[in-house]
């Protein structure tokens, strides 16, 4: 299909001009089916009132909780070694394959998870959590490949638009047959719930599509390093780390991100049991997710424009401070509408703080290096969803509740904050200026 000027106009605003930026932000479409029906919505609920529905509430919030962890954990040791191995011999689209197609295959596996199941729902969980976290490695390593510095924000941004719009779009009709099951002629609650699972592997296999066939892969990046390749990814990974510790306010930005966002993802990942176990019916508590989802869209291009007017460090630190107030707020909650309340609470800061931490981060780093420096991001990121679920799952095990529990999250969200006030963003970004004024 031609694309005529006015087209062309409005694509380059979105910074989607070319075939292989709207093909690499398609990507974004595809994959965020997964993480808001399987790890935000449907799974969490399903796993908590039918596979786990032999276990007392509390435990099944704790082992879910759990093999979240043990999910984020592997793929955070494994994925800057892989990384290395596939900037260093030109494999980031295969190993994005390979893991996508593990995650899909496990995705849709799910189907065959029914009542009581809950060690099989837990593997395919932990296995596709596994695929998916690690594509986005690989996903996201393309970007500076394909955009030009003064494009990377605009493309970047796009594709996170974009992907709250499919993701939420595949949701509406997965909550659809959730609710009215009988409209699309499907048995029951529990068969709608499993052929949600089925939607999000074929949605997600079908768009990944664009991005393989018009993606190119970038070339290998040998630079004389001799030896197997596990050993030369180990010694670029030493290289990296040695670097970045010459950047000491980014360190100190990276560290804060891990910890606030740990909060961020826990909350995310654990809305849906937490809702389960005190009692919300599954048809009242989907379309909570549905708020979040599609009300997070204008609230993240606010938080840009939040940002060119307080700084995007301030704007971060507001929306801590929020998130600390959902913590206080979800301790006492007992009604349906405390929750939607909740849920519009975290429409309104989850993708602002997210997005202008990694902007922020960018300022902070050499421009020549950013590939490099963006897999330590990607590492912290991965960290950032270990401890949280971890002390979510150990608290409501320990006292048989999750209250307290999602109480304990304000402490990932003050300890961040605290140290994300002692960045120096303007030295970090001097910083980065000397290095690359180095290379001139």
């Amino acid at each position: 299909m031609a694309t005529t000027e006015s087209d062309s106009s409005w694509l380059a605003r979105l910074g989607l001009n070319r075939p292989e930026l709207r093909a690499w932000a398609m990507y974004d479409w595809a994959n965020s089916a997964f993480w808001t029906t399987v790890i935000a919505a449907v799974f969490p609920i399903y796993f908590a009132k039918t596979a786990a529905a032999d276990l007392e509430p509390a435990v099944a919030t704790s082992r879910y909780a759990l093999a979240t962890a043990l999910a984020i954990g592997v793929v955070a040791i494994i994925s800057p070694v892989l990384g290395a191995m596939a900037d260093f011999a030109g494999l980031k689209k295969r190993m994005l394959a390979a893991f996508l197609a593990v995650s899909i295959a496990a995705t849709a596996a799910l189907w065959f998870v029914g009542r009581g199941d809950w060690q099989l729902g837990l593997v395919l969980f932990v296995i596709a959590n596994i695929g998916a976290a690690a594509s986005m490695t690989f996903y996201d390593s393309l970007l500076p490949h394909i955009a030009s510095h003064d494009e990377v924000d605009r493309v970047s941004s796009s594709a996170y638009a974009i992907g709250y719009l499919g993701g939420g779009l595949l949701l509406a009709v997965n909550l659809a047959w959730v609710a009215m099951p009988e409209w699309g002629g499907i048995p029951d609650v529990e068969t709608a719930a499993r052929l949600s699972f089925v939607s999000v592997a074929v949605w997600w296999a079908v768009f990944a599509i664009p991005l393989f066939l018009t993606v190119p892969e970038p070339p290998a990046q040998v630079r004389g390093d001799r030896g197997p390749l596990l050993t030369v990814a180990f010694a670029r990974l030493g290289t990296t780390f040695r670097e970045l510790r010459r950047f000491k306010q980014a360190v100190l930005l990276l560290v804060a991100f891990a910890i606030y966002n740990d909060g961020i993802n826990t909350i995310i990942r654990m809305a849906g049991p937490f809702g389960a176990e005190i009692g919300i019916p599954l048809e009242s508590l989907l379309p909570v997710f549905l708020v979040v989802q599609l009300a997070g869209v204008p609230f993240a291009f606010m938080f840009g424009r939040l940002a060119a007017r307080l700084s995007a460090k301030r704007a971060v630190l507001l929306s801590l401070a929020v998130y600390g107030g959902i913590s206080v707020f979800g301790y006492f909650i007992n009604a349906l509408w405390h929750f939607y309340v909740l849920a519009f609470a975290v429409a309104t800061v989850q993708g602002g703080s997210q997005a202008l931490s990694r902007s922020m981060f960018a300022t902070m780093i050499p421009r020549h290096r950013s590939s490099e420096f963006f897999s330590f991001f990607g590492i912290f990121e991965k960290f950032a969803g270990v401890l949280g679920p971890l002390v979510f799952g150990l608290v409501a095990e320990r006292t048989r509740t999750s209250r307290p529990a999602i109480l304990s999250l304000i402490v990932f969200f003050a300890v961040g904050a605290w140290l994300l006030a002692r960045v120096d963003v303007a030295a970090g970004q001097n910083t980065a200026r000397e290095a690359e004024e180095a290379i001139d």
